[in-house]
């Protein structure tokens, strides 16, 4: 599709009559090219007023298509790695009238879910699990089972794991890479290099499956014989080609690559790979952002491009010159100026640059930012090496992306004590992506560690002040959290100056009670106690205002003990905020430490119930949560 392409077409075409596969499976296999044009055109004008993941599900609509046309699904089971693919995949299997509640509260969930649909058969809302759930499911199913992994995610480190467990566990698995050489910015590693070089002869291939099917028709094909003809004609690509393939090196049999853009000739293959027993590799070639200029021109600002007009192109965006900026810009900023004050300084993250303004260090010292690709776990480690060494790396991770490098933080950092500064950026309720996103545990998991020191800043200048004072000598390992979104100061460059680790802040005294909060939800707590203020002046004989004493905490561990002794002494009710889970956070901390000093207060607790939030607007979802300024308000009052 070019920009200006007339939109209303779709309405009345082929699509309109595909509720569901089933449907699809009717038309004749020339009409399948209509299909995904029609399917493409849906995506890009659903998405351009309910804004979502563009450039990934454009990219992917003919194997989406090719999939639900050969397949018996939902009997045969795909299982998408990154579910930003699967938008096309949603609005083929029953949920195309209801696409456009798609990440809104209480629509459809972002990512397939198989408490949506039971075309959904697994989460996927991180990258890397595809391969090793669909082993699981073809092992224990009668069914055909399809991994389709992409967008980067063969770099993870679970995929490698099951791949390897691919190759040595009986099963006839078939895993569709879709390797567009993306993830959300471009993809690196070795892996992406090694696919970049690949190549076999389709001609081969063809020799390869004809010979397979006559050694089959004439019971000359068991298990021992399948395996020893790929070993053979391994050892012959070899010889003639002098390249090894690794996939075939690991007895999964490999096809490709071919065009993931040609519908038909995708359908051909999948119904001549689909029935071969053992596992099978099909490497597809795509393009992300596929028909749809302005997305295959810059893939990474239309992986989630926002609003935008869809026949212009036009992204619709306001005016933010006089908005605070996002955490995340003032991350970036302020690691270059550490950067350029010191040498030992190395940025490290794991496939999102652009996503956590690494780039802008990137740009300015290459040499000294690592993009190591969708692997968590070898993030913090690698980190932990080059700390090792005598560097201080600031090796950045979205929240609920650093669970998957739990261990790591641990076993490769927190037990030497090593000076990495993990940045944790997107921590809290992050919205429209869902339980999956949310940054909702890393206090609670990290909490419990030895030697971490644990932090999260009020505004932009508390950020600033931390990453300084996390890249002085003898600081260990370093945890900073921050949420997705903008500030709070329009004027939040600052002088680069240390803050006493363990300490908080006093921002208002009061005589009622004592509000606890760690984090940028204390700005909310300020606007409320201004606002019982206006209250009082008002009306003095209003008596359900309270006086409120306000303590910013900043650190979790260690906590600020002499605000805790002047807090368990003064006040017999405190409030404990944070945006984050209520079990074993601060509120926890808070009850432990006054129950081991002896003190009795009242604490109240608020924070992310014991569930699974799910997706819609903060706003909202802070409202449902109890974390809204009129739900702290009547807890602040005493109310139910």
């Amino acid at each position: 599709m070019q920009v200006g392409t007339n939109m209303e077409k779709s309405q009345q075409g082929l699509l309109s009559q595909i509720i569901y596969p089933a449907d699809l499976r009717q038309l004749d296999v020339k009409q399948l090219p209509e299909v995904c044009r029609e399917l493409r055109e849906e995506i890009v004008k659903e998405l351009s007023v309910n804004p979502g993941h563009l450039a990934s599900s454009l990219g992917v609509v003919e194997i989406t298509v090719a999939l639900h046309y050969v397949f018996d699904t939902p009997n045969d089971k795909l299982v998408w790695d990154v579910g930003h693919q699967a938008y096309g995949h949603k609005m083929l299997t029953g949920r195309r009238e209801q696409f456009s509640t798609n990440r809104k509260l209480g629509g459809l969930r972002p990512f397939p879910s198989p408490m949506e649909s039971e075309y959904d058969t697994f989460t996927c809302g991180h990258a890397s699990n595809s391969i090793s759930a669909a082993l699981g499911m073809a092992v224990a199913s009668q069914n055909k089972v399809v991994a389709i992994i992409g967008d980067g995610a063969m770099s993870g480190g679970l995929a490698f794991e099951g791949i390897n467990n691919v190759s040595s566990t009986p099963n006839d698995l078939l895993i569709i890479l879709n390797d567009n050489d993306m993830s959300i910015d471009r993809a690196v590693g070795g892996m992406e290099k090694y696919l970049l070089q690949l190549d076999t002869n389709a001609t081969y291939n063809r020799l390869r499956f004809k010979a397979s099917q006559w050694l089959k028709a004439r019971g000359m094909m068991n298990e021992d014989r399948r395996k020893g003809l790929i070993r053979l004609n391994n050892a012959l690509k070899s010889a003639l080609s002098h390249q090894q393939n690794i996939f075939e090196g690991m007895n999964i049999r490999y096809f490709g690559p071919f065009d993931g853009h040609k519908v038909e000739d995708l359908v051909r293959i999948l119904k001549q790979v689909k029935d071969m027993k053992g596992p099978k590799l099909l490497h597809l070639h795509t393009t992300k952002g596929k028909g749809y200029q302005p997305a295959e021109q810059q893939a990474t600002i239309w992986h989630a491009p926002g609003k935008f007009d869809a026949k212009t192109g036009e992204r619709i965006t306001s005016d933010n010159s006089n908005e605070p900026p996002r955490y995340q810009d003032v991350f970036g900023e302020t690691l270059l100026e550490l950067a350029q004050q010191n040498e030992k300084i190395v940025g490290v993250t794991p496939a999102m640059p652009t996503g956590c303004s690494m780039n802008i260090m990137m740009k300015a010292l290459p040499n000294r930012t690592f993009d190591v690709g969708i692997a968590e776990g070898h993030a913090v480690t690698f980190s932990a090496g080059m700390a090792k060494e005598g560097l201080q790396p600031f090796c950045n991770i979205y929240s609920s992306f650093a669970q998957r490098a739990y261990d790591n933080i641990i076993h490769d950092a927190a037990i030497l004590n090593l000076p990495v500064v993990i940045c944790l950026d997107r921590a809290g309720l992050v919205g429209q992506d869902g339980p999956t996103h949310h940054g909702a545990f890393d206090l609670a998991y990290l909490r419990p560690i030895p030697n971490l020191t644990i932090c999260s800043p009020m505004d932009e200048r508390e950020l600033r002040r931390l990453m300084f004072t996390a890249q002085l000598p003898n600081q260990g390992t370093f945890v900073i959290r921050y949420p997705r979104g903008r500030g709070v100061l329009t004027d939040w460059r600052c002088p680069l100056e240390s803050v006493t680790v363990g300490t908080g802040r006093k921002l208002h005294n009061g005589s009622d009670i004592a509000v606890l909060t760690i984090g940028p939800i204390g700005n909310d707590v300020e606007d409320i106690i201004a606002g019982f203020s206006q209250q009082s002046e008002a009306d003095t004989n209003i008596s359900n205002v309270p006086s409120v004493a306000h303590y910013d905490m900043r650190f979790l561990k260690p906590l600020d003990e002499d605000i805790l002794h002047e807090v368990g002494k003064r006040f017999s009710r405190i409030v404990t905020i944070e945006d984050g889970v209520r079990n074993g956070g601060l509120g926890s901390a808070v009850l432990e430490w006054m129950s081991d000093h002896g003190y009795q207060p009242q604490v109240t607790r608020l924070g992310l119930p014991d569930q699974f939030i799910e997706h819609g607007t903060v706003d909202e979802l802070r409202q449902i949560v109890g974390l809204d300024k009129e739900s702290i308000k009547k807890a602040l009052r005493g109310e139910s």
